[in-house]
């Protein structure tokens, strides 16, 4: 059926038909009429007397609903005098959605004190003909007067009875007729306080008219309630709900936004019914067609399991698909469907009377139909909720495009490992373990795993609905809540060319990861971003703040010693022992306030209550508050030795006592990044540490500075003395850190670094040079390369920290190992054998006793060329070998079960660091 364009010109006027359905077009612009939209807030017609607020309550819920619809339905040739209005109201909750009570409609009336006598004249009127019609009640009975001829006397096919004859429709702005306020969408009618003299009925009896009096509210509503429900039969559902007061605005859910209804046009149908072959019934398309049993409705017009009723509603809504609203006082609506919840209601309801509607649950009234909204108005409601420019959105986008839901300071962990996904995938996609282990063999990813699993899924019972960003994010933090009992000028950057615009991009990146390492949490920047957009100001707004944990410095990998002093030619340095311990960042306000995080940034407060007692008494006088960093130690408190690494995972991380504890530490502190309300991180790290080691008060064994040596590279013997004494107490090796901030430094190949106050340009694609196009005279020139800065620089990797560990000297001892086992790489290295169980022989018994497994030091080259030799057939080439089907017997190992088994027939030589204690493998086992 073709769409109906009211801008075209039509030849043939005939083909076309208008209805008496007025239908409403939605405007963002506000026409002559201000008063029927849609959204917004409601407006009364008392400002003073809003009605009761439990007319506007959700029965699913129990909450306020907002406006859908707010329409000036005056109509003067009926109900002369009577300002109305119709409000219709819905819950914004999905869950409430197509639920009974989730949407009520409102109709406010305002009567005048002439038509209100008028109204009392015609009650007279009516008890008499009900005492002449009791006289008559031996007389056959037929069903009774139609609505239209109880409430106005008019027989049906009469002039006055057609609400929607030209000289009765109040829309029609060309009825000779009606007045100018009978069109809600035309500026005359946007007075709903004006007076219409009433009509006096030729047929009334001729008294005098009563002197007018004030009529109450209540009286209003009762003498128009009787007038509705002449007809009506059914009781009462139960007492109406208590009135209650409107609510303030700032306690009402948000409004949709507010469209305008600034236009009208009647509905133009096509009449010609198409062609249909004679054993096929045909379905005639009448707004006023009855739907109820036996009626054309329950006629199928096409040989097709598609429901009548829906083909008719999509045909009459394909005439005039921009419609948002159907006004027709005392018609039929448009069915979408008889079968639904809405269609089985009015179908039933026109099977008992003639008006096809339900009356009120409330009082027993009798409902006469009006207005009907359109998918088209509730597109238009949701637009902007729904759309990319939603800023309510932008906040949980973020955080799943980070794969987190909230920093990792705040314990909120969704607490689902590997299992846990694995049996969701099962339920969800109807896998069975081999099937879903073939997937994780193939991808490694979770995510990529559950993505082909869904995308193989062959039906669901019914089309689950759209998943939106917010709605993903909230179910998120529910479910992690359950387990755990903008540059503002736009026009100016169109205008910049690309390299600029590169430059200008690189900095807003530059500052908002600059303020994101102080302050890693998305819901301070992204509100402040949104506000102020990006400037100098948000470094002030985001700054470090006590309690919220800034993202550590790091430090750059050197392989031995010979590279590291090279690096810091010329410049002051402090080396100082890497203990093997926990790096932690304890926070301290004024109040005595305790928070100590981990380099993750993760809450381990409950884990140390033994260094927390410890604050009051490391402060010294002038302290107020401070953060500071250091590593904690496992210690023997009577000796001070040192115990390594191990033994302090061994110590419980939650809801630990004081007097449980069983493994001591000690804050070993190297740097101070916050004192008395003031941030230290632009200050050099020699002053900072200066202020570290005045300010604190050492307790033996329990808090003290990391142990250093201050040198230069010419003190390159003093500084191989202070590596190998820190090895001997066993820790990991040392740290490097440069000490001033220098202008300018000579160094080896005519390098020099930048100044401390020039910030290094963004380099542009255009400003690289291509591989092996250096100019000449280049190499002669002294360049520039990144300032050492002694500043402490959150987030950030920089040269200016070095560390020197024990497993990266070349020195130190292999050993001959067999790879026997291994298990499917995870991301990356999903396609190879990683990690790799490698395993000694025993000269004794001749079995192989595994020592470990290897995760890291190989190439990707080693990777593809070992998952080549040990093929289990998964990886494309269909042939196996060197593969076993399972644990060889000679082999001497109880942790977890791994995917393949080799035959053991290679001899790897591997370089390792420290020998530790294990539960798990039994390698040396009483040595």
């Amino acid at each position: 059926m073709p769409s109906y364009d009211s801008d075209s010109d039509v030849d043939d006027a005939k083909s076309f038909t208008e209805t008496s359905v007025l239908l409403g077009y939605a405007s963002k612009d506000a026409g002559e009429d201000s008063i029927s939209r849609l959204g917004g807030s409601p407006e009364w017609l008392n400002p003073n007397a809003a009605p009761s607020a439990s007319l506007a309550r959700c029965k699913v819920c129990n909450e306020m609903m907002v406006l859908l619809l707010q329409l000036n339905g005056e109509l003067p040739e009926k109900f002369p005098g009577h300002d109305r209005r119709l409000y219709v109201f819905s819950c914004r909750k999905q869950a409430c959605r197509r639920k009974q009570g989730s949407i009520r409609a409102i109709r406010g009336t305002k009567i005048s004190k002439e038509a209100a006598a008028s109204a009392a004249l015609a009650k007279e009127a009516k008890e008499a003909e009900d005492a002449r019609k009791k006289a008559e009640a031996s007389k056959p009975k037929n069903d009774g007067p139609g609505l239209g001829e109880a409430l106005f006397g008019a027989k049906p096919g009469a002039s006055g009875a057609n609400p929607f004859a030209s000289s009765a429709n109040p829309f029609s702005s060309n009825s000779a007729s009606a007045s100018a306020s009978a069109n809600p969408f035309s500026s005359r009618a946007s007075n709903p306080f004006a007076s219409t003299p009433a009509a006096q009925k030729p047929d009334a009896p001729k008294a005098e008219p009563p002197k007018a009096e004030e009529v109450t509210p209540k009286e209003l509503s009762k003498t128009f309630a009787e007038t509705l429900s002449l007809n009506n039969t059914q009781k009462p559902a139960g007492p109406p709900p208590a009135p209650e007061p409107w609510p303030l605005a700032a306690r009402l859910p948000k409004p949709y936004p507010v469209s305008y209804l600034a236009e009208a046009d009647y509905e133009i149908l096509e009449p010609e019914a198409p062609a249909v072959p004679q054993n096929v019934s045909m379905d005639v398309d009448d707004a006023t067609a009855d739907s109820g049993p036996g009626s054309g409705m329950d006629k199928e017009v096409f040989e097709s399991s598609m429901d009548a009723i829906f083909q008719k509603f999509a045909d009459r809504l394909a005439q005039n698909p921009d419609q948002s609203i159907r006004y027709e006082f005392g018609g039929q609506p448009l069915i979408y469907s008889k079968k639904d919840a809405v269609g089985k209601v009015l179908t039933a309801a026109a099977a008992v009377g003639r008006s096809g509607m339900p009356g009120c649950g409330n009082c027993g009234a009798g409902r006469v139909f009006e207005v009907q909204l359109t998918p088209q108005a509730i597109t238009e409601l949701e637009s902007e909720e729904l759309g990319l420019e939603d800023p309510e959105s932008l906040l949980p986008a973020v955080w799943l495009a980070t794969n987190a839901i909230s920093p990792p300071y705040i314990s909120l962990e969704l607490g689902l490992g590997g299992s846990a996904i694995s049996k969701a995938l099962k339920q969800v996609c109807g896998l069975n373990g081999p099937s879903l282990k073939n997937l994780y063999d193939k991808y490694g990813d979770a995510g990529d795993v559950a993505f082909e699993a869904k995308k193989k899924q062959s039906f669901t019972l019914r089309k689950p609905k759209p998943l939106t960003i917010k709605a993903v994010y909230q179910s998120l933090v529910k479910i992690a809540n359950t387990q755990d009992f903008a540059v503002r000028d736009r026009g100016s950057l169109a205008k910049l060319k690309k390299e600029e615009l590169a430059e200008v991009w690189a900095k807003a990146e530059e500052i908002v990861k600059a303020c994101f390492a102080k302050r890693p949490n998305y819901n301070d920047l992204v509100p402040i971003l949104l506000e102020i957009g990006v400037c100098d100001e948000l470094l002030i707004r985001c700054g470090l703040t006590l309690h919220i944990p800034l993202r550590p410095m790091l430090s750059s990998i050197t392989r031995d010693l010979t590279e590291m002093l090279t690096k810091l030619q010329g410049r002051d340095f402090a080396c100082e022992y890497k203990y093997d311990g926990q790096r932690a960042q304890i926070h301290c306000d004024a109040k005595g306030k305790v928070s100590i995080f981990s380099r993750h940034l993760e809450l381990m407060t409950d884990k140390y209550p033994d260094l927390v007692a410890l604050m009051p008494q490391i402060r010294g006088e002038g302290v107020d508050s401070f953060v500071m960093e250091g590593e904690v130690v496992a210690i023997d408190r009577q000796t001070g030795d040192m115990k390594n690494f191990q033994a302090l995972t061994n110590r419980a991380r939650k809801d630990v006592a004081i007097g449980s504890i069983q493994v001591d530490v000690c804050m070993y502190s190297f740097d101070l990044m916050y004192l008395n309300g003031e941030p230290l991180l632009d200050r050099p790290f020699r002053e900072r540490r200066e202020l570290l080691r005045s300010m604190f008060i050492e307790v033996p064994h329990q808090f003290t500075w990391v142990k250093s040596l201050d040198a230069t590279s010419q003190d390159s013997d003093a500084v191989l003395d202070f590596f190998k004494s820190a090895t001997d107490i066993k820790c990991e090796g040392i740290m490097v850190k440069i000490l001033d901030n220098l202008t300018e430094v000579l160094c080896q190949g005519g390098e020099v670094d930048a100044p401390v106050d020039e910030m290094e340009e963004p380099q542009t694609p255009s400003k690289r040079k291509a591989p092996g196009k250096i100019a000449e005279n280049d190499t002669k020139k002294k360049t520039r390369r990144k300032p050492l800065l002694a500043t402490y620089e959150p987030d950030k990797r920089l040269d200016s920290w070095l560390k020197v560990k024990k497993d990266y000297n070349a020195s130190f001892d292999t050993i001959d190992m067999i790879p026997v086992a291994g298990w499917h790489g995870q991301g990356r290295k999903a396609k190879w054998w990683s990690p790799i169980l490698l395993a000694v022989r025993n000269e004794d018994s001749g079995s192989f006793e595994v020592v470990c497994k290897c995760i890291s030091g190989f190439t990707d080259t080693f990777y593809k060329a070992n998952r080549e030799f040990y093929d289990d057939g998964s990886g494309g080439s269909g042939v196996i070998q060197n593969i076993r089907s399972s644990k060889p017997a000679f082999i001497e190992y109880s942790g977890p079960e791994p995917d393949v088994w080799f035959e053991p027939q290679e001899v790897w030589e591997m370089a390792f660091a420290d020998v530790t204690l294990s539960p798990t493998y039994t390698a040396a086992i009483g040595l």
